[in-house]
């Protein structure tokens, strides 16, 4: 679990009258995201993907993803921890990410996921000149270190499902294999699928 004291940044979506959670998927474009949309489709489940733009060509499937009903955020261009840069350093990441996918896809990038997390004022700063709104997560799936063990992502979710919490995913192939096992669980225990 986890939550932050800075009011800029968002851990839960709380939506009127129905107790739901938000799945984001980090890391991408990758190879396995037509197979993420299958699925997706597939159970009627929409998602938030935050993209490395180093990642992002024209020919990725970001006008599927958009038609499906899913958001694009930023993941800024090369996955650099934030908290390492000075500040124009951390707002060129930013920016020029957001304008990549602005540029590509037609849309206005909103939000925007720090790598691996880590974020300090430079970044909120950063953030708030480029108009996009800070995203973590309340539940992390853990999925990136379970290639031999992707049942546990699972475990690691449902054990720390609330209402409004943003799970952590990532575009791997592990999280593939149980995805859909996943959103029945999350279903199961009563939980519908919301976007931020």
């Amino acid at each position: 679990m986890y939550d932050s004291n800075d009011s800029s940044v968002i851990t839960t979506s709380k939506k009127v009258n129905e107790k739901s959670v938000v799945l984001t998927f980090d890391d991408g474009p990758s190879k396995v995201l037509p197979h993420l949309l299958d699925v997706l489709k597939s159970e009627n489940v929409p998602a938030v993907f935050f993209w490395q733009t180093r990642l992002l060509y024209a020919k990725r499937p970001w006008r599927r993803m958009l038609d499906d009903g899913h958001l694009i955020g930023t993941h800024t261009t090369k996955h650099r921890n934030l908290v390492q840069l000075s500040y124009e350093e951390q707002y060129l990441e930013i920016k020029n990410s957001k304008e990549k996918i602005e540029k590509i896809t037609g849309i206005d990038v909103q939000y925007f996921r720090p790598p691996f997390g880590q974020y300090n004022e430079d970044t909120i700063k950063a953030a708030k000149e480029l108009n996009v709104t800070p995203i973590m997560w309340r539940v992390a799936s853990l999925d990136w270190e379970l290639k031999e063990d992707p049942e546990q992502i699972i475990t690691n979710v449902v054990e720390n499902l609330e209402d409004g919490a943003i799970i952590l995913l990532h575009e791997l192939q592990q999280t593939l294999d149980v995805l859909p096992e996943l959103i029945r669980a999350i279903r199961a225990k009563g939980y519908r699928f919301s976007l931020l």
